[in-house]
């Protein structure tokens, strides 16, 4: 720290100088190597002597030296950037890994508080160039229009996934095909396109915006050094829960919804509200939902569910295991049909919307 500058520059100077010497030893002259040894000595003797004028003199003719002998590749600038493509890639891992992870929304089961997918049917043509790259950008929308070249009938809608972001479907007719920036559920829900069903030339098939689901940040740190609260809103793999099947493509799937209850608490629903240990559950989250307000519409018993299907039912949480529950649990697939999530299923807790810019977009709550 108290070290003056030209006596650091001097060290460094000799200890690349010796590293040239036992890298390259057996390609350079004998004079070459007496010449270096020689230069290396010189600096050496200056620093002792902290001669400060003596010292960079010294040093500069080391350094000419050791270049002359050492000369800087020619695809030097082309590896530099290659190195740091290659670490940036390293720490990004490393961070995905251990710290944030990306995520994309693709249903609606937590509606409104994170939004999925959603289709926007509409007759009216799609806005100039200009305007739909800005609602891209801002709103994540993209426009669809498939408009039907000829007499057919729709022979069945297959998903293509691209990458992690990207979901299309195949629309195959008996004589045409179509790849629609649009996965087959919003296809069917929103746009209410269906197998089987036949188009005349010229009628459209879809037609309309769709907005991608919410893009958040995970956080998988802070799980390793706490435990999970009642009321996060959290990532999980679905890996060995019965009743949720696995994509043939990428694998079981992740989930994100809110954590309702950890081990040991016991839970009812009495439409629309949730009771954790026989209270009202508390926090800004559930109250937001049982409120019933704002697009919310409060906690229900699905009567097709496996748990909490009428408002007798209770359900004890075993150890190590956790509830999930969807803030749309009008619409919502989560524990209530397939029990609870084990432990080491969880992946983290849902931390920021950082794309698009809407409403949701910051901290979630």
């Amino acid at each position: 720290m108290f070290t003056p500058s030209y006596i650091k520059h001097g060290r460094l100077l000799v200890r690349h100088a010796e590293k040239l010497l036992r890298y390259r030893k057996d390609v350079l002259s004998e004079a070459t190597i007496s010449e270096l040894k020689l230069h290396i000595e010189k600096v050496r003797k200056t620093l002792r002597d902290r001669d400060k004028k003596a010292v960079e003199t010294e040093s500069e003719q080391l350094h000419a030296l050791y270049t002359k002998h050492m000369p800087t590749p020619k695809d030097a600038a082309w590896r530099e950037n290659v190195e740091v493509i290659l670490v940036a890639i390293v720490v990004a891992i490393g961070i995905r890994s251990y710290f944030l992870q990306p995520f994309k929304i693709p249903t609606g089961s937590m509606q409104p508080t994170l939004n999925g997918i959603i289709g926007h049917p509409s007759a009216e043509p799609a806005p100039n160039t200009l305007r739909r790259i800005a609602e891209f950008f801002v709103l994540g929308r993209n426009y669809i229009d498939v408009v039907s070249a000829e007499d057919d009938t729709i022979r069945e809608i297959v998903q293509k996934k691209f990458g992690f972001f990207f979901t299309f479907s195949q629309v195959r007719c008996e004589r045409q095909t179509f790849l629609v920036y649009a996965s087959p559920e919003t296809l069917a829900q929103d746009f209410k396109v269906q197998v089987s069903r036949h188009y005349r030339k010229g009628e459209t098939i879809a037609r309309g915006a769709v907005d991608t689901g919410d893009q958040v940040f995970v956080d998988k740190f802070s799980y390793n050094f706490v435990k999970p609260h009642r009321g996060d809103v959290f990532v999980f793999r679905t890996d060995n829960i019965f009743g949720i099947r696995s994509d043939p493509e990428t694998g079981a799937p992740f989930f994100i919804k809110r954590l309702a209850a950890v081990p040991g608490d016991t839970l009812r629903v009495n439409p629309p509200l949730l009771y954790v240990n026989g209270k009202v559950a508390e926090g800004f989250g559930f109250k937001r939902v049982m409120d019933a307000k704002d697009g919310y519409r409060g906690y229900s018993n699905p009567s097709s569910a496996a748990y909490l299907n009428t408002p007798e039912a209770t359900f004890r949480l075993p150890e190590h295991n956790y509830f999930a529950m969807g803030d749309n649990s009008y619409n919502s697939s989560d524990s209530r049909y397939w029990g609870p999530v084990p432990e080491e299923n969880l992946v983290g807790r849902g931390l920021f919307v950082y794309w698009p810019f809407t409403r949701h977009w910051g901290l979630i709550r």
